[in-house]
């Protein structure tokens, strides 16, 4: 057993048993008294696992920590190898950036214990942090204290009390079982039993004012049913009428949206002309309207005819707004004669 297996076995053990002897440790892993004392060392200063020497109780064990700082100390990434935690550290320069609603809660840490996997003098490491960047990217903001609690929650399968913010701002109280965290269109949807009520529902985790586990377990609902109660929400086709889109793109943005994804389900196929064509699956038109018109008039819809209609409308209230807007100057500045 290498040393990545032996300090994720070692944590394994102490979560077991609570409190292990030296010899019993020794026992299992099969290596000598200089190899334990090393991999003990390594946990504790390199990892930050809280482990400790307990003389009433003749053995090692796991200092007892709060609720939400127990997190801290799961060792989730030991058994990757050291070229799948660079793989992952370079992911967590990426996603310090593009997280848009609380998924990391505060990148510092992760970088750290990722960082604690990785050699100290990675070289390449260091090349990385100063030459990966992302600008210009819009970040939204959410509650992300709420968030892990939330996550937590979730994963531990425990009951929550949401303060939720209703539709005249009025926090109310909801004991829920949390079932799945969706992220939809930028933003962070916890579904849930609501016990209260005795049904399913979704909330919306920005309005989410204060959040309290509980010790009781949260009931378990099967994905079909979730999937059935929120799928066309999200556009998942759990049920309803499912239509194809048909739309044509020009020359000039084939090979772009040749290589997008806009559905798993998706049809395209390059025309002679250079022109592609795609079809994707929808239930409601609002799934694809933002993303047909921000190609303009590099996408032509061929079908069906409610969509095409749908995407008519728009352009149509698009250009009587700018055909009754007050004219600009070249500058961009409201022209004096319009002010009059």
């Amino acid at each position: 057993m290498d040393q990545t297996g032996r300090l994720y076995k070692i944590d394994q053990l102490l979560r077991q048993h609570k409190v292990i002897s030296f010899a019993a440790l020794q026992a299992e892993l099969n290596v000598s008294r200089a190899t334990l004392k090393r991999d003990l060392d390594d946990l504790r200063t390199r990892l930050k696992l809280p482990i400790e020497w307990s003389r009433a109780a003749g053995g090692y064990r796991l200092a007892p920590t709060g609720e939400l700082p127990a997190s801290t100390h799961e060792l989730p990434g030991l058994w990757f190898s050291s070229t799948e935690i660079h793989a992952l550290m370079t992911m967590q320069q990426l996603l310090s950036h593009l997280d848009t609603g609380g998924l990391i809660i505060n990148p510092v840490p992760v970088a750290d214990r990722l960082n604690a996997l990785l050699t100290s003098d990675d070289i390449e490491l260091q090349e990385l942090r100063r030459r990966v960047r992302i600008v210009g990217l819009v970040q939204e903001s959410a509650t992300p204290r709420y968030f892990e609690r939330i996550g937590l929650a979730l994963v531990r399968r425990k009951r929550l009390v949401l303060a939720h913010a209703d539709a005249s701002d009025a926090p109310v109280e909801w004991e829920v079982s949390p079932q799945r965290l969706v992220h939809f269109r930028g933003s962070w949807h916890l579904e849930a039993w609501c016990h209260p009520q005795a049904e399913l529902r979704s909330f919306a985790v920005d309005a989410i004012t204060d959040a309290r586990a509980l010790p009781n377990s949260a009931i378990e609902i099967g994905d079909d049913k979730l999937d059935a109660q929120f799928g066309p929400e999200y556009g998942v086709f759990a049920s309803g009428r499912v239509r194809w889109a048909r739309m044509q793109f020009s020359r000039e943005k084939a090979s772009s949206v040749a290589n997008l994804q806009w559905h798993p389900l998706q049809q395209g196929k390059q025309q002679n002309d250079g022109s592609y064509l795609l079809r994707v699956p929808y239930m409601d038109p609002r799934e694809l309207m933002e993303k047909i018109l921000q190609y303009g008039a590099q996408c032509q819809v061929l079908g069906p005819a409610s969509l095409r209609q749908a995407v008519t409308d728009e352009v149509a209230q698009m250009a009587t707004m700018y055909q009754s807007a007050a004219p600009l100057d070249e500058d961009g500045v409201l022209d004096d004669a319009a002010l009059d």
